[in-house]
């Protein structure tokens, strides 16, 4: 059931948008004494109480002041596709908007593909949730919600999250970034920083910003072409940010955090996949801290762009390998239950 909003007080805010030092903040400006921030958390991300009268070791004054000042939320599961190694989450906001995410079971555990905005403005014609443009930016609590909702349906504990779903991280920067520190936060949902990943299209002042973070996060960035000829034609963030731009960030990046980077590049029959293609991206990546991810793409039947063919594939992987690029080939998830970035909202949307 969804959070009747009538009954929200003027200033009162979503516990789950809230982060641990946020809270402590709240108790010292109030006079209070700020472990009561590590008690609130253990009651609201350990034991998952829905209701702050349920908390047992904590004052009658604390709860009051938590239910005067604070409210729980939660999103509606509209719809849920499963396959055998993968399940799909259609959720309904507050304010009737719908966003995915995507659960996929590896062997290492599962991991999650939540969504940052409703739909995404930056255009990429492959996309599906680009074609339905943005509408608004997710509030924290909303992608918080997604991690807790999808938890407690399949009773078992996420172990890594990526913003790879509906929208551009990097669009909702600064929601993004508390929204991390309450997933990565011991007291809060308590997942590492490097099983977090974040991908980006290329937007180069908040990778160069990204770089400054201080946690261990791992940075993807959504390439999908060698030259800025390609990407001009499939991906409009690149009339805005270069490919030579977005690889001086990356350098960038790594020079600050020694971490290596991802570069996500979808399979596209006929457009970037090409011999050629290979060889030109491999001269690009040329001593570059990074391996990358090859996506045999899913296809929609509201875009014109076809999967390239498994030979032609394995052909690209071996070119990169032989020129010492580090790849690999993602393993094709939900194709049977619109697995898809935005596929699912947009059957919704649209019938």
């Amino acid at each position: 059931m969804l959070f009747d909003i009538i009954t929200i007080g003027v200033g009162m805010k979503n516990i789950y948008g809230v982060s641990f030092e946020d809270l402590e903040n709240y108790f010292l400006e109030n006079n209070d004494k700020k472990f009561k921030a590590v008690q609130v958390f253990d009651w609201v991300y350990k034991k998952r109480i829905k209701d702050f009268n349920e908390m047992r070791n904590v004052s009658k004054e604390t709860i009051k002041e938590m239910t005067d000042n604070f409210y729980f939320d939660r999103l509606e599961i509209i719809d849920k596709k499963t396959d055998i190694d993968v399940s799909k989450y259609l959720f309904k906001l507050s304010d009737g908007e719908k966003v995915e995410a995507v659960v996929m079971y590896h062997d290492y555990g599962t991991s999650i593909c939540i969504s940052t905005q409703v739909g995404c403005n930056m255009g990429c014609r492959f996309c599906e949730s680009g074609r339905l443009k943005k509408v608004r930016n997710l509030e924290v609590h909303e992608m918080v919600l997604q991690i807790l909702m999808v938890e407690e349906d399949i009773k078992t504990r996420l172990s890594h999250i990526v913003l790879m779903g509906i929208g551009e991280p990097f669009d909702n920067y600064d929601n993004v970034i508390k929204f991390i520190d309450i997933v990565n936060s011991g007291k809060g949902i308590d997942i590492g920083s490097r099983h977090i990943t974040v991908s980006t299209c290329g937007i180069v002042p908040k990778i160069i910003e990204f770089a400054n973070f201080d946690k261990q996060v791992n940075l993807a960035i959504s390439l999908h072409a060698p030259n800025n000829k390609i990407r001009d034609s499939i991906m409009n963030i690149n009339k805005a940010y270069k490919i030579e731009e977005i690889i001086e960030s990356v350098k960038y990046y790594i020079s600050k955090t020694n971490r290596r980077v991802t570069f996500e590049y979808i399979m596209l029959k006929g457009v970037n996949d090409s011999a050629e293609c290979a060889i030109e991206l491999s001269s690009l990546l040329k001593g570059i801290n990074c391996y990358v991810n090859l996506i045999p793409y899913n296809e929609t039947s509201h875009i014109e762009y076809k999967k390239s063919d498994k030979d032609t594939i394995l052909k690209f992987y071996d070119i990169l390998k032989k020129n010492n690029i580090g790849v690999t080939i993602r393993r094709e998830f939900g194709s049977k239950v619109n697995a898809a970035c935005g596929q699912l909202r947009s059957h919704y949307e649209e019938g």
